[in-house]
């Protein structure tokens, strides 16, 4: 019995022993681990900077920007009058999607200004339809989404680059739309009273009639000095007569919501 505690007591001394010596490797181990810390020296590099600088021309991930203008909207630091991409049916019926998304509560379906927030107290939005923004360069409508303008913020993380070129090119269509004659349809055409088309959807005449103009804010920066298809401005010519929606459609397309 006594041999037997003898030999127990020994072995409980030599795993001990091996317990704290394995115990202390592994400390020393995690303490100096091979390994680089941010903005701390090293003495392997020539620089003595443990941090290493990129290789250049390196581009992350997802941030390959070859086409600068379907990026930036600029060419030279200056907008242009032109689509980076062919516009067909799709591309604007994804921008009239995205715009009644994220435009139409400031700019209205029609693109007059007078969104529903507008209505109720804040700061009229940019009428598409008065000659300053006629006037602006497709690409105008790009830049303001992905940088803001004014009172109205930037969009470039709610709407992906391509989706602000489709609510461009949408931007563009609804203000041909509204200015379009019976000249500017192709010969051979089909054209169609918009409210006898209104009639026959069963909807009253009127739905075909003018833009309400709405009454002027209390939120307002600047004095207003003209109306614009019921959209303040802040000069050009004045008028008091609301802009007419369209009297006419191409046949088998339907007629905008107002």
């Amino acid at each position: 019995m006594k041999t037997f505690r003898k030999h127990s007591s020994r072995l409980l001394a030599l795993g001990s022993a091996a317990a704290l010596l394995l115990i202390a490797g592994c400390r020393q181990d995690m303490q100096n681990q091979p390994k680089m810390v941010p903005q701390r020296g090293s003495s392997m590099f020539a620089d003595h900077r443990s941090a290493r600088p990129q290789v250049v021309g390196t581009v992350a991930r997802g941030q390959l920007y070859e086409d600068q203008y379907f990026y930036t909207g600029l060419i030279d630091g200056k907008e242009q009058n032109a689509m980076p991409f062919p516009v067909t049916l799709e591309v604007l019926e994804r921008g009239q999607e995205r715009f009644n998304v994220y435009c139409t509560p400031c700019h209205s379906r029609v693109g007059n200004g007078d969104g529903m927030i507008v209505q109720r107290g804040y700061k009229p939005a940019g009428n598409y339809h008065d000659p300053t923004r006629l006037a602006q360069p497709l690409s105008h409508y790009f830049y303001v989404m992905t940088n803001g303008y004014g009172a109205m913020p930037n969009y470039s993380a709610q709407v992906t680059p391509i989706d602000r070129w489709a609510i461009a090119a949408y931007i563009r269509a609804l203000q041909l739309s509204q200015n379009a004659t019976i000249a500017d349809v192709p010969t051979g055409v089909q054209v169609q009273n918009l409210k006898d088309i209104a009639i026959k959807e069963g909807l009253p005449a009127s739905y075909a009639g003018p833009w309400p103009i709405a009454e002027d804010t209390d939120a307002n920066a600047e004095p207003h000095t003209a109306i614009y298809a019921g959209a303040p401005g802040l000069g050009g010519p004045s008028t008091s007569q609301p802009v007419k929606a369209a009297e006419t459609r191409v046949a088998g397309k339907r007629p905008a919501s107002h």
